[in-house]
């Protein structure tokens, strides 16, 4: 059994909103698959919205608040991550951009993240493929293969014949990201490895050469 630190990055710029429902509602079901799986949650969940001054003040004077930094770390130190932002003028919101722009572009490198968005219409769907898996490609993230969108429609509502129905794309991508952050935490060192380290790399033109060829030399 392991402890896992979740985080919750949610953008949603009202109170309530459908965005803060919908990140919620991932979390539970992360939880829970992480539970079913023997390990102990710990989330923290980071709402842009309550921070937007903050995170204006970093970017203009940079000089981050102790708030701001404290969402930072939260996220930086995660096993895996859930965010989610609205869906403004066909991308994600520019909070949520800003507070991503703060952290380190190798924070969350080889992090799990589950990716997921809100709007008024199925038609701004896409935007999980052509803004949000570019944004954590970019951060080196491993964003997994389920992302969710939810449209006004979506709530309360069974699909269609071509489109499940929110919960169970909900319970799909969190179990993914459990997956993946379980792969991780409990992944041990190989034999004859030692805790934190690496594997030896050996060059390919040493590979080639321990066969009796070099790189340059052709087969006749």
């Amino acid at each position: 059994m392991r402890n896992v630190r979740l985080s919750v990055v949610s953008a949603g710029l009202s109170a309530p909103s459908s965005t803060r429902l919908l990140a919620d509602r991932l979390t539970d079901a992360t939880r829970r698959a992480l539970e079913d799986s023997g390990h102990t949650v710990d989330v923290s969940i980071v709402e842009v919205r309550e921070l937007a001054a903050d995170i204006a003040r970093n970017l203009t004077l940079g000089s981050p608040t102790p708030a701001v930094e404290n969402a930072l770390d939260a996220v930086s130190r995660a096993d895996g991550l859930i965010a989610v932002t609205p869906v403004f003028s066909a991308s994600y919101s520019g909070l949520f951009k800003s507070f991503f722009d703060l952290l380190d572009p190798a924070a969350l490198t080889g992090t799990p993240v589950l990716a997921a968005a809100t709007g008024g219409t199925a038609r701004h769907s896409l935007v999980l493929e052509h803004a949000l898996r570019p944004l954590f490609a970019y951060l080196h993230a491993a964003t997994v293969p389920t992302g969710v969108f939810a449209a006004t429609e979506d709530w309360g509502t069974a699909g269609d014949a071509h489109t499940a129905d929110l919960p169970t794309r909900i319970r799909r991508a969190a179990l993914e990201l459990a997956r993946l952050v379980t792969s991780q935490v409990t992944d041990e060192p190989g034999e004859g490895e030692e805790p934190g380290r690496t594997a030896e790399v050996v060059p390919f033109a040493e590979q080639l050469a321990a066969l009796g060829h070099t790189p340059w030399s052709r087969e006749g």
